[in-house]
């Protein structure tokens, strides 16, 4: 069976909207994808402010927010489906939307971007709300790209995407475990905008600067890092308890930077050993495939390379295409799955009681 979907996914890293229409076929048990377009619209600034502040709204002010942000993911898919001449063959559109507020100890997640708007402005069925079902039964909610990963992506033991936040996920036998690492790519774009860049291109800034023991011994500290899997990160955890710590130590902005991708590194690398101690201690070759923006950047994937090397860990990086657009490819799948009933999350990622079916359906299409 033959699936037409396009995914939708806006990240912590806020460098845009991410969309992709895909092919996705399943025959017995076993999926292919084939990417037919994909395309990354920025946002302008008055967008990336919007959703940085959408925290501190009120609840009046969010909802609005909510079904502005609805309305201008429609605008964005129609814009797609017309560069794209994909009219009258998206089946069915599945949209992440941006989160904001991710609480799953207090039992909710929120993400921006009202579904039935989406449906109705773009006249196409939707699947949104992926995480809440998962909250629900008691898990973190998150990650949700590692059933993506485990359907898609055969043959690796470990999946790592530095996005905004970067997440592990392990497949052993029949055993996948995934969680969030650390605050990425948000951290470091905020950085690099101190020197009036949007993002340290290439990891240039971070190469050119030393490292700091003190701060670099400071973040390893942090009580995220005590907590054993499942756990899962917010948005706010790099802008609001990372960022300051940095800031507090008054560095130049390429020692920041070089500091904090060291970390980054390290905290990877813990979490690979670790996995392998507790659950694979008797394998002794491993493939890793990176994905996400921060694999484009060289400094942190170097150091990333060099903490693993000591775990016979082999770093590959993916294709282009899905280095930039595997998430929005894995809300396609998502959204196909909740379309057949079948589960989108798995508990042993996040600690849920049961596996579940994630997803509210918005008819879009006419009866």
């Amino acid at each position: 069976m033959v699936y037409r979907a396009i995914g939708l996914m806006s990240g912590s890293s806020l460098d845009g909207l991410d969309i992709v229409f895909a092919e996705l076929e399943e025959s017995r048990g076993e999926w292919n994808y084939n990417i037919k377009a994909a395309a990354c619209y920025v946002y302008n600034n008055a967008w990336k402010q919007k959703l940085i502040n959408a925290k501190n709204l009120s609840a009046y002010d969010y909802f609005l927010l909510h079904a502005e942000y609805g309305k201008y993911l429609a605008e964005q898919v129609n814009a797609f489906i017309e560069e794209n001449d994909l009219y009258h063959q998206v089946q069915l559109i599945a949209s992440h939307g941006h989160t904001v507020f991710h609480e799953p100890q207090s039992g909710f997640t929120t993400q921006l971007g009202c579904g039935a708007t989406l449906a109705a402005l773009t006249g196409i069925n939707v699947v949104n709300d992926l995480r809440s079902i998962d909250v629900a039964f008691g898990g973190q909610g998150a990650p949700i790209v590692p059933l993506g990963e485990k359907l898609l992506f055969p043959g690796f033991d470990f999946y790592l995407n530095i996005g905004g936040i970067a997440n592990l996920s392990f497949q052993h036998e029949k055993e996948f475990i995934a969680f969030d690492v650390c605050a990425a790519n948000r951290v470091l774009n905020m950085l690099a905008q101190k020197e009036g860049k949007e993002y340290d291109e290439n990891g240039a800034i971070a190469e050119r600067g030393e490292v700091n023991n003190a701060l670099f011994d400071a973040l390893n500290k942090l009580d995220y890092y005590k907590l054993l899997p499942p756990k899962s990160l917010s948005n706010n955890f790099g802008t609001d308890v990372v960022y300051p710590l940095i800031t507090s130590f008054n560095l130049d902005t390429a020692d920041a930077l070089r500091t904090y991708s060291e970390h980054i590194a390290h905290q990877i690398s813990e979490s690979v050993q670790q996995i392998i101690i507790d659950k694979a201690a008797g394998k002794n070759q491993f493939k890793l495939l990176v994905t996400g923006g921060g694999a484009f950047n060289k400094t942190l994937v170097k150091k990333i390379n060099e903490n693993l090397a000591i775990s016979y860990v082999e770093v590959i990086i993916a294709e282009n295409n899905i280095v930039l657009y595997k998430e929005a490819l894995i809300m396609a799948l998502l959204g196909v799955l909740r379309w057949r009933e079948e589960n989108t999350v798995l508990a042993s990622v996040t600690g849920a009681s049961r596996s579940s079916i994630g997803g509210a359906v918005w008819m879009g299409q006419e009866a």
